[in-house]
């Protein structure tokens, strides 16, 4: 099969590699499209998680091509995606091959089927829909009170998307691609700020209202939003960190917290929020296509990762797509 090798750190590179064949209680999965993440550029940088040669790929969907058990055999060809964490240890397009190849293998455990008529670059974003489903599990969100999130990458738009969806009357995005934030507006963002045009983020934010919010979404990974997060939180908020800050930290009078009595929420990855995901990018009148900022055949990866290197202003999502 083609696959998408990480040779070394810093390079990738098309080559043919051995198909992979599933064992007992896992199938193998054809490929039709995977998403480019901002963590993929990361791993590909270098990261521990990561050893060359290794297919990168963890926003994934396809068709199941083959299984060994028999309760199995009747998920071959199937459209469909996975959790990506494996019993074992490790998650697909990490620790284990993911959807920079032609084929993968995962459990057959994991497998979530897809509607039929879901378009397989769209049905690509069903994982990080699920990080934001379970998310928004974990900050339970009030409708009728406002909202502030801090990013306008597919995270912090995947979201406000969400939290329209449920009826969410007042949303503020902050973000810093003007591009990203029309897409915001047509998302349903009641204001957006682009940070870029302030001195002074949390005043920018506040207005002259001296305004607060009661659920606060920080997806950006800047620690200068996550300061300012805190500044503009009211009394009694939900404060949810959903990004990740690498070695970078943030400094705050801890008073802050206390004084407010703020509650401050932690949420990675999407455990459990697979099958509402799924269910949710089958509902046509969800946005999740309009994300969707560029498809490439894997054959141009090159040109696809350098959409999403230079940050262009107009680019959400870049899906690769297999033949």
């Amino acid at each position: 099969m083609k696959a998408i090798v990480l040779t070394q750190t810093g390079r990738l590179q098309m080559q043919e590699v051995p198909k992979p064949e599933p064992r007992a209680g896992q199938v193998r999965i054809r490929v039709a499209a995977c998403g480019i993440c901002a963590t993929d550029l990361e791993m590909v940088a270098g990261d521990d998680r990561v050893t060359p040669p290794a297919i990168l790929g963890h926003e994934w969907a396809g068709y199941v091509d083959a299984a060994t058990s028999p309760g199995d055999v009747g998920l071959v060809g199937k459209p469909c995606v996975a959790e990506n964490v494996l019993p074992s240890g490790g998650e697909v397009g990490f620790e284990h091959p993911g959807g920079y190849g032609e084929f993968l293998v995962t459990e057959a455990a994991n497998v979530h089927v897809l509607p039929d008529d879901l378009p397989m670059p769209v049905a690509a974003l069903v994982e990080p829909l699920a990080v934001c489903v379970r998310a928004m599990r974990r900050l339970e969100p009030s409708p009728e009170r406002p909202a502030l999130i801090f990013g306008d990458g597919p995270i912090g738009l995947l979201i406000l998307a969400l939290l329209k969806r449920a009826g969410a009357e007042t949303v503020l995005l902050v973000g810093g691609r003007p591009g990203r934030l029309r897409v915001a507006l047509t998302l349903g963002a009641d204001e957006i700020i682009n940070y870029h045009a302030t001195s002074d983020l949390a005043g920018a934010i506040r207005g002259g209202a001296e305004r607060t919010f009661a659920g606060v979404i920080e997806a950006s990974g800047s620690p200068v939003a996550m300061e300012a997060a805190l500044d503009v939180a009211a009394a009694d908020a939900r404060v949810l960190v959903l990004s990740d800050y690498g070695r970078e930290t943030a400094s705050f009078p801890w008073n802050r917290i206390l004084h407010k009595e703020l509650r401050l929420i932690g949420s990675n990855a999407s455990a459990g929020a697979w099958p509402e995901a799924v269910e949710m990018a089958g509902d046509p009148e969800f946005p999740l296509a309009r994300l969707v900022s560029a498809r490439l055949p894997a054959e141009r990866f090159e040109e696809a990762i350098d959409l999403v290197r230079r940050r262009r202003d107009d680019v959400v999502k870049v899906v690769l797509e297999w033949a």
